[in-house]
């Protein structure tokens, strides 16, 4: 009996998945590559092992995901979800108590049955289901549907968490490696500038440079001071902030030189449709979400109904502790209960209440999915381009070195004056940092399309919970 109940149906609205409010293909034009299937594996289908090959970036994930402490809190967060979700389970099932009670009472003359003043005496010990509701209605059911969802969402949530610290961890590596080869850059650039400058106070000092050659050289040598400097400071705070996504300082010989010591990492597919988007987890948890808020409505139905619970206890009961468990003194109670609200103003505005909730948590549902969606056509977009930034830079570089090299000549020999080393030194210097932010966004941008596309979790345990109870 108890068990067909508890198999029963409850009263929230059947759940459909809602349409997805995106395109079902990916975006494509001028800024887009072509995409070609099987041309690489899918984000969802690679381990974060096997898309980041970099045996020391591996290394430092593999503290990071060991360490990290919002990692840690998201993790609690699953677990407590876990509870309570086995505490709203558990109301569906009897629980069976152990009672025991004694009194002693002075009794009134007039009170007595006796007419004479004396002392009442009981002691009793009883076993049973004390006030255990019975859901014919399916309210607790609809509770536990909803706290099994939740769970799931903040499990969800955990997953999400841990991609997005692969991602950070990833490119603040990444950052660290790039401003590590700015440094370089502008190290050598000192050096260049003050060579330069000797170069020139020699040839002021015996009058072939003007005093205005010498102070422009003077300019350029503060100007590179200060970008070693910044990059100094930079390439600290970039460590600091590596140590803290890994939970404890770096060590030394995990980190890289520059952006060539990187091996990069794998190259994934979006795929030709965007349902792939449906698999990341902050939309399953968005979706989790929706199907708990639409659980809470079944139990806000329920409530329109009666509540039928139930008290049944066996036990023993005497006017002397001693005849307590004596045979005879046995007693049992059986005492059900109906309760059916008439007016309870607080049942209808519980009931609108959680459809808004619905509402809103199909909003949130939808705005994730568009923002998903947006992020995998940005990345796209910066896939389909930077290729040919990286080609266009590269030119760059190898034309402004070229020109700072026949600038110098034509100073030297007296054909030009400084002012065209100066141009050309400042060209050559932004040319060659842009060269470094282009790569840098080329690595970037291929973790990001593996995250934004929902990988860096594979085949993670779920704690043993069904997502069918």
């Amino acid at each position: 009996m108890a068990l067909t109940l508890l198999g029963g149906c409850t009263m929230a609205p059947r759940y459909t998945r809602p349409d997805a409010p995106i395109p079902k293909e990916w975006p494509g034009g001028t800024a887009y590559k072509e995409i070609k299937p099987g041309d690489a594996p899918f984000a969802t289908e690679l381990k974060w092992r096997d898309f980041i090959i970099d045996e020391r970036l591996q290394r430092i994930i593999d503290m990071a995901l060991k360490n990290n402490r919002d990692l840690k809190l998201a993790a609690l967060n699953v677990d407590r979800a876990r509870a309570y979700y086995r505490i709203q389970r558990a109301e569906l099932l009897p629980a069976l108590d152990a009672a025991g009670a004694g009194i002693r009472e002075r009794v009134p003359a007039d009170l007595s049955s006796k007419n004479r003043t004396g002392v009442m005496k009981q002691y009793s010990v009883d076993l049973g289901v004390f006030s255990w509701e019975i859901d014919f209605f399916g309210r607790l059911r609809s509770l536990k549907d909803e706290a099994l969802e939740a769970y799931l969402a903040t499990e969800e949530a955990h997953r999400g968490a841990q991609i997005l610290l692969i991602d950070s961890t990833a490119s603040a590596y990444l950052s660290y490696a790039a401003d590590r080869e700015n440094l370089k850059l502008s190290e050598d650039t000192l050096k260049t500038q003050r060579d330069t400058y000797d170069l020139i106070k020699r040839r002021y000092e015996v009058g072939l440079a003007s005093e205005l050659d010498l102070r422009s050289a003077q300019t350029q040598v503060d100007a590179a001071r200060d970008s070693v400097s910044r990059y100094t400071q930079i390439v600290a705070q970039d460590e600091n902030a590596l140590s803290l996504l890994i939970g404890t300082k770096v060590p030394e010989e995990l980190l890289p030189e520059g952006l060539d010591s990187i091996t990069p990492p794998k190259d994934v597919s979006p795929g030709l449709s965007s349902e792939v988007l449906l698999m990341r987890p902050d939309i399953m948890a968005s979706e989790h979400t929706l199907k708990s808020v639409n659980a809470f409505i079944g139990a806000a139905r329920a409530a329109f109904f009666p509540s039928i619970s139930l008290t049944s206890t066996i036990g023993t009961a005497s006017t002397d502790l001693s005849r307590l468990f004596r045979s005879g003194q046995d007693t049992w109670n059986f005492s059900p209960q109906i309760t059916m609200p008439i007016f309870d103003a607080r049942v209808w505005a519980s009931y609108e209440a959680a459809k808004v909730e619905r509402e809103i948590a199909l909003a949130n549902y939808e705005k994730t999915i568009q923002t998903a969606f947006k992020e995998v056509a940005d990345a796209l977009a910066v896939r389909g381009t930077v290729d040919e930034q990286l080609s266009a830079q590269r030119s760059l570089v190898e034309a402004t070195s070229e020109t700072y090299r026949l600038a110098s000549v034509r100073y030297t020999k007296g054909i030009d004056s400084y002012l065209s080393v100066l141009d050309a030194q400042r060209s050559l210097y932004s040319a060659q940092q842009g060269l470094v932010g282009a790569r840098f966004a080329s690595l970037a941008n291929k973790i990001t399309l593996y995250r934004v596309l929902g990988g860096g979790w594979h085949g993670e345990d779920n704690g043993g919970m069904d997502k069918r109870q």
